[in-house]
């Protein structure tokens, strides 16, 4: 089956830098994919994208080395095993708030006896190859987001459940369920607490700890206080960010504005 290159980076120490697409388009995607990203999610949940547009994005990814992850809706079977057919090597889920949310997740995810992932990876075949079936319970990745209060209220159960590889942290979701205005990079003390204890206590468990950044300064920032797993915004955002930059350049004036679009 084709590594997950992913695991190799992770096994020797080195963070990985994802890329996140909102835009429903193949070609945007195969341009992201060819810029260096270690993986480039597929976001279903707030992107612009369903099941019928993400494959040929993965499709697209299949032109380049970086591993194509997906994030779902929502912590639903039938939607996260469409989408491991359909190639995605990880999934991200949101709302992951109880140890059975978990477990449930992580079961979607993993072939029996270990999971409930009903057999019949289709297009995962073409893309894993011939063996798939033989080691995508190891090579396929799992991260849960943890973005509640109850999700940190449970966060080290949720953190001891086999086969969870890692958290990623939605700062926006998260500051909004602990009172606080959402926003990619909180000042909020209360926020700026949960998200370092997260990462703490991710890392404790032998978990990977990942979070959505605002841009390549603040992911770098993040690297530094420890996560694993970072990244800087999605291509809407980069694309916002570089237009208003070039025309900004020509009329000779600052860059206004903001387009984090952090979730």
């Amino acid at each position: 089956m084709r590594e997950n290159t992913l695991r190799k980076k992770l096994a020797a120490g080195q963070p990985i830098i994802n890329g996140w697409l909102a835009i429903p388009s193949s070609y945007s995607t195969e341009v992201m994919g060819h810029q260096g990203f270690d993986s480039v999610t597929v976001d279903l949940q707030h992107g612009m994208i369903n099941l019928d547009t993400a494959l040929p994005m993965f499709q697209a990814l299949s032109t380049t080395s970086t591993i194509p992850l997906a994030r779902v809706p929502w912590n639903e079977p039938s939607q996260i095993m469409k989408l491991l057919d359909s190639g995605a090597y990880g999934i991200i889920c949101p709302m992951i708030s109880t140890v059975d949310d978990a477990a449930n997740f992580v079961s979607s995810c993993r072939y029996p006896p270990r999971g409930q992932r009903s057999f019949g990876p289709a297009r995962a075949m073409l893309y894993g190859g011939a063996d798939y079936y033989s080691g995508a319970d190891r090579e396929i990745m799992t991260f849960g987001m943890i973005e509640t209060q109850a999700g940190l209220d449970n966060l080290e159960k949720i953190l001891a459940i086999e086969g969870l590889d890692g958290i990623y942290i939605g700062p926006n979701d998260l500051a909004l369920a602990l009172g606080s205005q959402p926003k990619s990079e909180s000042d909020d003390p209360v926020v700026v607490q949960a998200i370092a204890h997260i990462c703490e206590r991710a890392k404790a468990h032998g978990k990977v700890a990942g979070i959505f950044c605002s841009g390549g300064e603040a992911a770098a920032r993040r690297v530094k206080e420890g996560f694993q797993m970072v990244t800087p915004g999605n291509e809407a955002a980069l694309l916002s960010t570089a237009a208003k930059a070039a025309i900004a350049a020509i009329r000779g004036v600052a860059p206004t504005g903001s387009s984090s679009n952090g979730y």
